[in-house]
């Protein structure tokens, strides 16, 4: 778990509680099936923002923002649910404060600011989980 803890893009308490509905000696089954049902879900939300924002379409960019974010804070993925959270806002035309009213020029924009982050703050959750379940080098212990 030291990993976690150095990483800032996990919510170390909300990952604990997913780990706490493993049973014990079954190898965290139940908490990868999460985590790398988030993984398959996250990819396929990132390939349809990308195509959403080719067609600049920023209602489902909205749309997809609101349920990356779900999925991330139900992880404790905190970054990817904080860039998620700034894409459903832009996507409803506003700024990343969820108040401020913007044109949708410059909310498509911010969405092209805003997508390169949230695959860098997602690719570093899957490496640090990765690495938890031992599928890149990690062991899977919590004291890790």
């Amino acid at each position: 778990m030291e990993f976690i803890l150095q990483s800032d893009a996990i919510d170390v308490e909300t990952f604990q509680q997913i780990l706490e509905m493993d049973d014990e000696g079954d190898e965290q089954e139940f908490s990868r099936s999460i985590v790398y049902g988030f993984f398959d879900q996250a990819e396929n939300t990132l390939r349809d923002m990308e195509q959403a924002l080719e067609k600049e379409d920023l209602a489902m960019l909205g749309a997809l923002g609101k349920f990356l974010k779900g999925s991330a804070a139900t992880l404790g993925a905190i970054k990817v649910h904080d860039d998620a959270q700034k894409i459903e806002y832009y996507g409803k035309g506003r700024d990343s404060d969820g108040e401020t009213y913007l044109e949708e020029d410059v909310c498509l924009d911010r969405v092209r600011d805003t997508l390169p982050t949230l695959k860098t703050n997602y690719a570093e959750v899957k490496t640090v989980l990765r690495k938890f379940y031992r599928d890149e080098g990690g062991d899977g212990d919590l004291d890790d």
